[in-house]
């Protein structure tokens, strides 16, 4: 069973709703108006801005955050989007559950769109990919195996993207803006 908690106030206050599954759009189904705290009971999951799992991603483990700020990208430093998430917009509106995976992580990251150009293949984190492959762009991709987040800095920071198996001919496809990509780690270490 995975289970998240909702609630319309930071600090868990407010209207709260318990989801079990997926939801493309959590206002018209829960009638939360903004989300400012959320516990993570079990699973892990990736809240979205927009409805149908689009816009900026936030992924979140089990746990506490009883203010945004907590959700892991409030940084005023490496969040664009940090002005927008002071009350500025609204909240989040759709929730993805991360499937859990027990078997290897394999992807292939290409420097150009359309699995183009140099082609390295990763199994395992990567706390820098200008460090390891000379990288500070990713332009398509490959996840073969498991569950990834791609983080547009080094260090597991900045905007965070979740890569399900399957294929990635551009930027675009993952939801970003650009290619910028700075890190890579395996969903399994949000478990």
């Amino acid at each position: 069973l995975h289970r998240i908690r909702l609630y319309e106030r930071s600090d868990y206050r407010g209207l709260v709703s318990e989801l079990t599954e997926d939801c493309s759009c959590i206002h018209s189904r829960y009638y939360l108006n903004k989300i400012y705290s959320v516990h993570v009971l079990e699973g892990c999951w990736v809240l979205y801005k927009m409805p149908n799992y689009r816009g900026q991603q936030y992924l979140l483990r089990p746990g506490d955050y009883s203010y945004f700020h907590d959700w892991g990208t409030m940084d005023i430093n490496t969040n664009p989007d940090y002005q927008q998430w002071m009350g500025l917009s609204d909240s989040i509106s759709s929730c993805l559950l991360i499937p859990q995976h027990s078997g290897t992580y394999r992807m292939k990251i290409y420097e150009r769109d359309n699995f183009r150009g140099q082609m390295s293949e990763v199994t395992d984190d990567c706390l820098s990919l200008q460090d390891r492959f000379q990288l500070n762009e990713i332009h398509s991709l490959n996840v073969l195996e498991g569950c990834w987040v791609l983080y547009e800095m080094p260090s597991y920071r900045g905007r965070q993207y979740l890569l399900q198996p399957g294929e990635y001919r551009r930027y675009l496809d993952w939801g970003a803006a650009n290619a910028k990509a700075g890190s890579l780690r395996r969903v399994m270490d949000f478990y």
